[in-house]
């Protein structure tokens, strides 16, 4: 794919490098890659991440940068911006490589002094850059994983493998350990389900669905079955504990992130919203029923060669719509069938490959 790019990046001189981190949990999963591309170009260079403290332990868990800045809420106005440019300054980096987009990220480099400041030609800020990646229709129909790979691998980065398997990263003895304290006394397969979504109703499927999902699973499956999301999912979580005839252990907003990306490293299934949460089980190689309503799953599917979405083609989606406008078509089509099904076919598969969840 051609890229319309000022320069590349030099390989020598650089000896501390930001990297922008993005501000969500499943976008900062889908930059995995682009920050490995980074550290293989630049293998003895001091790389720090400057992230939200709600995305710090993907970054932490996940790659091989050195450090994580925090980009606190106290920072969230004009002279908070500038209180952290400061701050950075006082660092000496050599580069800014931007994956978030916002011309805030561009501001914030160039208040901090660093000479060197790469991104996508975003929201104004192409100015503000030193090394610019121009953004086309091409680029930004791209799986999201594709979107951060091309702007480094354009700016001179090194190619790496996309498919992470970040299960390969996780912590057996730690995640074994999360799973004793939450669930101390089950020998049962644990299968996960996130009912809730960050960005809006639009991309949540019912809870009565998710409940006749999770009764049909119990009724057919020795498991275990645990709802999983943040604070702001607890609502969600609890009507579907709420509608299920069979018993759910709900852990929605009980967990920090770091216990959830390992218990969510033991599950035979996970079922999802598209959410954060799915991207991680995606990328832990989990089987993953990724289920999609307003958005997008050409640029937002998960990881993993084990991740199925189920979709229903509506001729208004994605509309990327926090709240649907109209009948809600996109989740409305999508049954407790089909998702039924589809998790019927992968438990088989684990069972028969000795993974022991049948009755």
């Amino acid at each position: 794919m051609k890229m319309k790019i000022n320069k590349k990046l030099p390989r020598e001189g650089i000896n501390k490098i930001l990297i922008r981190g993005t501000n969500w949990i499943g976008d900062a999963i889908l930059t995995i890659p682009a920050v490995e591309s980074i550290r293989a170009t630049y293998p003895r260079a001091y790389i720090a991440v400057l992230a939200k403290p709600w995305v710090a332990d993907i970054y932490r868990l996940f790659s091989s940068i050195d450090e994580v800045i925090i980009y606190e809420n106290e920072y969230d106005n004009v002279w908070g911006v500038f209180r952290l440019a400061r701050r950075l300054r006082k660092e000496k980096f050599d580069l800014a490589i931007l994956l978030q987009n916002a011309i805030e990220a561009a501001i914030i480099a160039l208040a901090a002094g660093i000479p060197k400041r790469a991104g996508y030609n975003a929201d104004g800020r192409g100015i503000l850059l030193t090394h610019r990646v121009q953004r086309n229709r091409e680029i930004r129909k791209l799986h999201q994983i594709d979107y951060y790979l091309e702007m480094v691998k354009a700016l001179g980065c090194v190619s790496v493998n996309k498919e992470m398997h970040l299960e390969t990263k996780i912590n057996r003895h730690d995640a074994q350990s999360v799973l004793q304290k939450y669930i101390p006394e089950s020998k049962k397969e644990i299968i996960g389900i996130a009912p809730g979504a960050t960005y809006g109703p639009a991309k949540r499927w019912f809870p009565e669905r998710f409940a006749a999902v999770a009764d049909k699973i119990a009724g057919g499956f020795a498991c275990q079955i645990v709802l999983f999301g943040g604070k702001s999912d607890g609502e969600a979580a609890q009507e579907v504990r709420r509608l299920a005839q069979t018993s759910l252990l709900n852990l929605a907003g009980k967990t920090n992130l770091k216990e959830a990306v390992y218990l969510i490293s033991q599950c035979r299934l996970f079922i999802s919203n598209d959410s954060g949460l799915m991207h991680i089980a995606g990328a832990l190689n989990i089987p993953t029923i990724a289920i999609f309503g307003s958005t997008n799953p050409q640029t937002t599917s998960p990881a993993g060669d084990q991740s199925v979405v189920v979709h229903q083609e509506v001729s208004c989606s994605p509309c990327l719509k926090e709240t649907c406008p109209t009948d809600f078509r996109c989740m409305e089509l999508i049954a407790v069938e089909n998702v039924w099904q589809t998790a019927q076919k992968i438990l088989r598969k684990v069972s028969s490959a000795g993974g022991g969840v049948t009755k």
